[in-house]
């Protein structure tokens, strides 16, 4: 049996698999469902306090994103109660990115979902819900959605077509859910790796902010609150040490005693990137230099750069100004959007929508990361265009940025790598659990390979 397969829109499946129309796996009475027309919600209807609405935007990697959603009052919840959510429900992307899905979980219970969206509510007597999203987690299950999708300029599903579905599946209950734990536990894994990163990272903002926006340690001693004991901002008591207790007047304002003004040009090498033309050499085929891209930028949940798209070749890199940047560069992107921001973890090279800040001065790079991001307003100031801002070297070098002492320096940068290196390694382990995720997934939801036979696959990483 093992070597018997069945096909599929989405390939071969094992041939002990069953196979159903999904309207036929969902809840016979609210199985597949839009969102509520814009007649029936509207945006003077949403609330600061209430109950979330997920919309197109909030259906992360088989997650739900809970960042920034819409809320709407009791009153408008119970009205729009039939399109409620449960544990177990499966979001779809309506229109556009139709391919995007997300599991409901526990935290989701009693929330809401937008017009833009689909419900798929799952009978559980049938299918696991998790091994179904799992399921729609396939590519080839991707390729498949789009390409049934309707409309030429904005491709959008409805429930017919979704109803129509083919899913093969296991006929055991059990197994399904055994296949859904192992790739639901690598999920876990990345998902832990991500809160945790989110928390370093809040730190380290909150710290820079303490020590050289607010200058929290220095108003502390100035105001007295050190010696009393009240508040010790961002450090242990013996570390206000390190810390002046006056703020001197200077012609950029209030600045710690024996600290200096100066311009982001004068303490880092900022340099700017090329495409090279590819009409005289294929400068990509057969590249092994990373090259990087804002979309690159775009692509990451943190600042953290480790890979690149494209690569290039030595060729193409011998054509672009800045060369191959090394390890430690801070990046920023430049134009359409400003903004981006990472670390290369890797040696790379950038088109030229980058500012890139080689730290060979006194200021370490986390710092100047974060300096980026407290000082993104003047950053964006100083950029011109009407349709679509950029901001030039020129015009980024003048910025100007407080340089502390070296000791308080010294301190931020042992505390703040600790917390960087901290969410590089976080970052390299999701990244590695999900292409181990991204190889099981299509073997373990095939048949191909056997949950009893996972272990010996894994190696013992789970």
């Amino acid at each position: 049996m093992a070597n018997e397969w069945i096909e599929t829109p989405y390939g071969q499946f094992s041939a002990d698999y069953c196979v159903a129309r999904l309207s036929n796996l969902c809840d016979p009475n609210a199985g597949i469902q839009t969102g509520p027309f814009g007649s029936q919600l509207h945006q003077e209807d949403y609330v600061q306090i209430g109950t979330p609405i997920i919309t197109v935007e909030h259906l992360g990697e088989n997650r739900i994103l809970h960042a920034n959603t819409p809320k709407v009052s009791g009153t408008d919840r119970d009205r729009l109660s039939r399109y409620q959510l449960n544990q177990g429900d499966i979001v779809f992307s309506r229109v556009g990115s139709v391919d995007r899905r997300a599991l409901v979980r526990e935290k989701e219970e009693g929330w809401l979902f937008s017009g833009r969206c689909l419900r798929v509510r799952p009978d559980p007597s049938k299918i696991d819900s998790q091994y179904l999203s799992y399921f729609f987690g396939l590519s080839a299950f991707k390729e498949h959605i789009r390409s049934i999708a309707v409309g030429a300029t904005m491709p959008s599903l409805n429930t017919s077509l979704l109803s129509e579905i083919v899913v093969p599946y296991p006929p055991s209950i059990e197994e399904q859910r055994a296949i859904a734990h192992i790739l639901g536990t690598l999920d876990d894994k990345i998902e832990l790796n991500r809160r945790a990163n989110e928390t370093l990272e809040a730190m380290a903002r909150a710290l820079f902010k303490a020590w050289f926006v607010d200058f929290e340690p220095v108003r502390a001693k100035l105001e007295g609150r050190w010696q009393r004991g009240q508040s010790r901002p961002g450090l242990p008591a013996h570390l206000y040490n390190l810390f002046p207790d006056r703020l001197v007047e200077s012609e950029l304002g209030e600045l710690p005693e024996g600290w200096r003004h100066s311009t982001i040009g004068a303490e880092v090498s900022v340099c700017g990137g090329s495409t090279p033309s590819t009409k005289e050499a294929n400068f990509w085929e057969g590249g092994h230099h990373c090259w990087a891209t804002p979309k690159d930028l775009s692509a990451l949940k943190f600042p953290v750069l480790l890979n690149t798209d494209r690569k290039i070749t030595d060729a193409g890199l011998a054509k672009i100004s800045s060369g191959l940047l090394p390890v430690g560069t801070v990046l920023l992107s430049s134009r359409a959007p400003i903004g981006y921001l990472a670390i290369a973890e890797v040696p790379t090279a950038i088109n030229q929508g980058f500012i890139a800040m080689k730290c060979d001065g006194v200021l370490p790079n986390v710092f100047v990361l974060l300096w980026c991001r407290e000082s993104m307003d003047a950053i964006v100031g100083n950029a011109n265009g009407s349709t679509f801002q950029e901001i030039s070297k020129t015009n980024f070098r003048p910025i100007p940025v407080v340089v502390p002492s070296e000791p308080v320096l010294t301190r931020f940068r042992k505390s703040a790598d600790s917390l960087y290196r901290q969410m590089v390694e976080n970052e390299r382990e999701s990244r590695s659990l999900a292409q181990l995720r991204d190889t099981l997934l299509p073997k373990l939801i095939s048949g191909e390979l056997r949950v009893g036979d996972v272990d010996k696959f894994l190696g013992g990483v789970i």
